[in-house]
C-alpha cells in the first residue's frame, strides 16, 4: 500500500493545480475587463444611459459591447457574475498555505535562527497579519485618503514595505516572500467578495425594485477593481518566488519584495495607458528594467543561512536525527547530494544550492527529511540524471529512514 506521504504529496499537487487554474481564470478576466473598460468609446449611436461601447473580433466572430455605469433600463433574466474565479483562487491558495506552511511550519514557516517561536505561534502570526492587511487597506480606502488615488497608493506602498520587512523578522525567507503574496492576494479577493460583488448586487436589487441606483457603488467597485489590476503582477511574482533563492534567501529580500511592487505598477501602467488610447509610455519599460537590475544586484548580497546554516534542528528534524538509520541516511545524502546542496557548490555549472536547500550537515539533512525522501527516495528526480550514481539501496534506505522518523 502506498505511503500516506505519497497521498499527501499528490493532495498538495492537486490543490496547487487548482490554484493555478483558477488564478489564470481570475487574472485573465481581470485584465480583459480593465482593458475593455479603458478602451470604451462614446459614439452618437449609444443606447440610452450607456457610457461607452467597443467592437471586438475574436474566434471568427464580432462582439458589440455596451457599458452602463449604473444599469440599463431593464436587465435580462440571466447575468454572468465574475466572482468564483477570485473566490477559488483565494480558497485554493489558503489551502496550499495550510498544507505546506502550516502543516510543515517547523521547517517552512519557522526559522529558529531568525525567531525561535513555536509553530502554533507562527501560524497565529501568519493568519493575523493577513487579516490585518485587509483591515488596514479597507480602512484606508474608506477614509479621506481613499479619495486621493496618489495618496492612497503611497500609503499602501508604505504598508507593503513595512509588511515585507516584518515578515522577514518572523519567518523563513521563503515564507516571508510567500506571505507577501498571501497578504496582497487576500486584499484582492476581499475586494471582490466584500466590496465589488455586494455593490453590484445593491445596484441590481435597486433596479429590480424600480429605484434609481446610486452611481457611487459603481465608482467604488471600479476603484477596487483597478487596485486589483495593479497588484496582480507582484502577486504572480510572489507565487513563483519559492523556486528562486535569489529572490527570497538574501539579506535584502524585503527590499526586493518592495521593489517588485514598483515593477508591477509601471508595467500595468504601460498597458493601461495603451488600452485607454492615451499613448505609448515606453519609459515605463526602462524604469522596470532599471528596477529589475537593482533587484538582481541586491540578490548578490550574502545568502541567508549560509554562515553556519541550519544550526538549530526543527522539532521534526530532532525526531529524524534520533532514528536508527539516520547516520547511514546522512552519509548517503552527503555523498550523493552535498556537492550541489552546499553553501558553495562544487559541481560545474551550479553556483548556488538549488532552492537554497543545504544538505552538507546532519541538522540540515534532518530538517529537510521530507524533501530528501520525496526527491531521492520515492521519486528519482534527484540527483538529476543520477549523475552521482545514487544506488537503489541508498534510495530504499532513505525511505526506511523517513518512515522511522515519521512513524509511518
Amino acid at each position: 500500500m502506498p505511503d500516506l506521504a505519497i497521498f499527501y504529496e499528490w493532495l498538495m499537487f492537486a490543490v496547487r493545480w487548482l490554484h493555478v487554474i483558477t488564478a489564470i481564470a481570475w487574472i485573465g478576466s481581470s485584465f480583459y475587463f480593465i482593458a475593455l473598460d479603458l478602451g470604451l468609446r462614446k459614439t452618437p449611436s449609444l443606447p440610452p444611459l450607456a457610457h461607452g461601447e467597443e467592437w471586438q473580433v475574436h474566434g471568427g466572430g464580432f462582439y458589440h459591447i455596451n457599458k452602463y455605469l449604473v444599469a440599463p433600463e431593464f436587465l435580462p433574466e440571466h447575468l454572468t457574475w465574475f466572482k468564483w474565479e477570485s473566490y477559488w483562487t483565494w480558497m485554493s491558495g489558503a489551502m496550499l498555505l495550510a498544507l505546506i506552511y502550516y502543516v510543515g511550519a517547523d521547517l517552512y514557516l519557522v526559522d529558529r535562527n531568525v525567531l525561535d517561536i513555536p509553530s502554533w505561534t507562527a501560524i497565529l502570526l501568519s493568519v493575523g497579519s493577513i487579516v490585518l492587511g485587509w483591515v488596514l487597506y479597507d480602512t484606508l480606502c474608506k477614509s479621506p485618503i481613499g479619495q486621493s488615488t496618489t495618496g492612497l497608493m503611497l500609503v499602501l506602498f508604505a504598508i507593503l514595505v513595512a509588511a515585507s520587512w516584518g515578515y522577514t523578522q518572523l519567518f523563513t525567507g521563503r515564507a516571508a516572500m510567500l506571505h507577501m503574496g498571501a497578504f496582497t492576494a487576500t486584499i484582492m479577493a476581499a475586494n471582490v467578495a466584500m466590496i465589488i460583488i455586494p455593490n453590484q448586487k445593491i445596484v441590481v436589487a435597486d433596479l429590480k425594485a424600480g429605484k434609481v441606483p446610486d452611481a457611487k457603488y459603481g465608482r467604488i467597485a471600479k476603484q477596487r477593481s483597478l487596485h486589483n489590476n495593479y497588484l496582480t503582477l507582484p502577486v504572480i511574482f510572489f507565487m513563483l518566488s519559492s523556486h528562486y533563492p535569489l529572490a527570497f534567501a538574501t539579506q535584502w529580500n524585503w527590499i526586493i519584495a518592495s521593489l517588485i511592487f514598483l515593477v508591477g505598477v509601471v508595467i500595468r501602467h504601460y498597458f493601461n495607458t495603451r488600452h485607454a488610447r492615451k499613448g505609448n509610455p515606453h519609459w515605463t519599460w526602462a524604469v522596470a528594467v532599471i528596477i529589475f537590475i537593482m533587484i538582481a544586484w541586491l540578490s548578490s548580497a550574502p545568502k541567508m543561512g549560509q554562515d553556519g546554516a541550519e544550526l538549530l534542528a526543527s522539532a521534526s528534524g530532532e525526531r529524524f536525527m534520533a532514528t536508527e538509520h539516520f547516520a547511514s541516511a546522512s552519509l548517503a545524502v552527503q555523498t550523493r547530494c552535498a556537492m550541489c546542496h552546499t553553501a558553495e557548490p562544487v559541481w560545474p555549472g551550479v553556483y548556488q544550492p538549488p532552492k537554497n536547500v543545504i544538505l552538507d550537515n546532519d541538522v540540515a539533512i534532518a530538517n529537510h527529511a521530507r524533501d530528501v525522501v520525496m526527491q531521492a527516495g520515492y521519486a528519482h528526480a534527484m540527483p538529476p540524471g543520477n549523475v552521482t550514481e545514487m544506488t537503489a539501496e541508498e534510495r530504499a534506505l532513505l525511505v526506511e529512514w523517513f518512515r522511522e522518523g515519521s512513524g509511518s
